[in-house]
């Protein structure tokens, strides 16, 4: 079963969890029950921070500028909310497994559980998509990013079939994103800041190198998981939502791309 990181249904009223140990699975003393969450992408490399990366894009990226703003009304809205509606709210528009509805494959892609949940999705959106959406032109973008979204939830569904947690997050759309990315521009480089206790460093490392060594601790975090919440019902991170969207994004290059701009970038 993929790991769940517990939050409390106050947005932002536990953001340190999602960044914490993730093999934690009581529920706080006190609060409402959890959800399922595909997690701030930027938590799980919390030891490195990407600003950007070197390959600036030939075309207005529109629909990734257009998603990240989807994204901030809906967060607004979440956090408009009283406190006595946003569980209801969250159990309407998430993905729940054991109750699957396929619209809420789409709409729990615009709903995230707090700040940083938010703002570490809209980041990696921002670095990697609007180099992915010039390769594939503003509407195959779209739909591969729903694509890949909803190939995420799906696997969770068919991971965890009797959860009745709701699950929530852009974080599986844009595993595809970077999937696409790998592909598309293995020797590109990113610009990542490095903290190092009371040092930070500005550096620049090879995007197949962080997309990959990413990749492969949603992997093995996921293979962990199984055993750690076998059986349980607790929140976390759907380390299997991030894997399917990752490996639908690699695989869209091939269905998505323009024939035209389907070759990789060798160089930056």
């Amino acid at each position: 079963m993929a790991e769940e990181v517990v939050v409390q249904d106050r947005l932002g009223g536990k953001d340190e969890a999602v960044c914490g140990d993730h093999r934690q699975s009581a529920q706080p003393a006190g609060t409402t029950p959890g959800r399922a969450i595909h997690a701030p992408i930027v938590c799980q490399n919390a030891r490195v921070i990407p600003l950007r990366d070197v390959i600036p894009s030939r075309t207005v990226p529109f629909i990734t500028v257009g998603l990240i703003v989807l994204n901030s009304l809906a967060f607004v809205f979440e956090l408009s909310l009283p406190d006595d509606t946003i569980h209801p709210f969250l159990q309407a528009y998430g993905v729940i497994p054991a109750a699957f509805s396929w619209p809420t494959i789409f709409t729990s892609m615009f709903l995230h559980s707090g700040w940083l949940h938010f703002l570490g999705n809209m980041l990696y959106l921002w670095i990697f998509g609007d180099n992915v959406e010039d390769r594939f032109g503003h509407g195959r973008f779209l739909a591969f990013y729903l694509f890949c979204g909803a190939s995420a939830a799906v696997a969770h569904v068919a991971i965890n079939p009797d959860s009745v947690l709701p699950t929530i997050g852009a974080s599986g759309a844009i595993a595809g994103v970077m999937g696409a990315y790998f592909i598309l521009y293995p020797h590109a480089r990113v610009v990542t800041l490095l903290p190092l206790f009371i040092f930070w460093q500005i550096i620049e490392v090879p995007a197949i190198f962080f997309l990959g060594i990413w990749f492969l601790m949603q992997f093995f975090s996921g293979v962990g998981s199984i055993a750690l919440t076998s059986g349980s019902q607790t929140g976390g991170v759907a380390f299997w939502a991030h894997v399917a969207g990752f490996v639908a994004g690699v695989a869209g290059v091939i269905v998505f791309g323009r024939p035209g701009r389907r070759r990789v970038e060798w160089r930056s």
